[in-house]
C-alpha cells in the first residue's frame, strides 16, 4: 500500500493519499488550506488518480479545499452527517479568536457531491477496504478511517482525536471532553499496540506508542473484552 501526505497552510495540517500502489486509483485525506498544488503534484509524482475525498471532521483547516479538490476530479467527499454543515458554515466550528482573525467571515462551499458516513461504514474505494468510526468528542462527526496493509498492519487515519502525545481539543464549539475520551477508550485503544496512526497534525506514532506514553491515555484502561460461550 502507497501512504504519501504533507503538511498544509498555517495550521500544518496533514494531507494524505492512499492507494494499492503507484499508477493507481487514490483516495485523499483531509486537503485543508493551500493543499491544492502540492496535492497535485504528489498525485504526478506517483501517478495517481483520485477516486474520493475522505474528510476526518468538518473543521476548515481539513476541509478548505475540499471543493476545489473534488470538483476538479470529479469525485464525491465523505464527511459524517454531524460536520456536514460546517463544509458551507464553517464558522460554526470556530473559537471566538478564530473568528475575530477572519473578521467573522470565511466563505466557503460544499463539493457538488458529498456522501455521509455513519459509524460502522464501511468503504471500497481505490481497492482498498476503509472501515469508519465515529469518534465524537473533538467535533460532534469526528471519524477516524482504518485499513490494514498487506503486511497485516492495521492503518488508522485518526484527523484530531489522537496525535503523538496529546489528543484533540474539545472546547471548540460541539466539543466533548467526556465524549473524546470515551470514543479514545473505545475506538482507539482497543486496537493492536502495533497499529499505525496517522494524525491531522504532526508525526506518525502507533497505539502501543501512545497507550503507554501519552499523557491524556495513561490509565485509560480500553474497555474489558466479553467471553463468549
Amino acid at each position: 500500500m502507497l501512504v504519501a501526505g504533507f503538511p498544509a497552510g498555517a495550521f500544518q495540517t496533514n494531507c494524505y493519499v492512499l492507494a494499492s500502489g503507484p499508477g493507481e486509483a487514490c483516495v485523499v485525506v483531509d486537503p485543508g488550506q493551500e493543499a491544492v498544488e502540492p496535492l497535485e503534484e504528489l498525485l504526478a509524482e506517483h501517478r495517481l488518480t483520485p477516486v474520493a475525498v475522505l474528510l476526518t471532521h468538518g473543521h476548515f483547516d481539513h476541509t478548505f479545499s475540499v471543493a476545489p479538490v473534488c470538483d476538479g476530479h470529479d469525485v464525491p467527499a465523505f464527511i459524517h452527517p454531524d460536520d456536514r454543515a460546517m463544509l458551507a458554515d464553517p464558522l460554526k466550528g470556530m473559537s471566538r479568536d478564530a473568528l475575530a482573525f477572519f473578521g467573522g467571515r470565511l466563505e466557503m462551499r460544499e463539493p457538488r457531491e458529498v456522501r455521509t458516513l455513519d459509524d460502522g461504514a464501511q468503504l471500497e474505494l481505490a481497492g482498498l477496504t476503509l472501515r469508519v468510526d465515529h469518534t465524537p468528542g473533538h467535533t460532534p462527526g469526528s471519524i477516524v478511517f482504518g485499513t490494514t496493509t498487506d503486511e497485516g498492519v492495521e492503518v488508522v487515519l485518526a484527523g484530531d482525536t489522537l496525535f503523538a502525545g496529546s489528543i484533540g481539543r474539545t472546547d471548540l464549539p460541539g466539543g466533548d471532553t467526556e465524549l473524546m475520551m470515551r470514543s479514545l477508550r473505545d475506538k482507539l485503544l482497543t486496537r493492536d499496540d502495533g497499529t499505525y496512526v496517522l494524525p491531522g497534525h504532526g508525526p506518525a506514532t502507533t497505539i502501543g506508542r501512545e497507550r503507554v506514553s501519552n499523557p491524556y491515555l495513561v490509565g485509560l484502561d480500553a474497555p474489558t473484552r466479553g467471553r463468549g460461550l
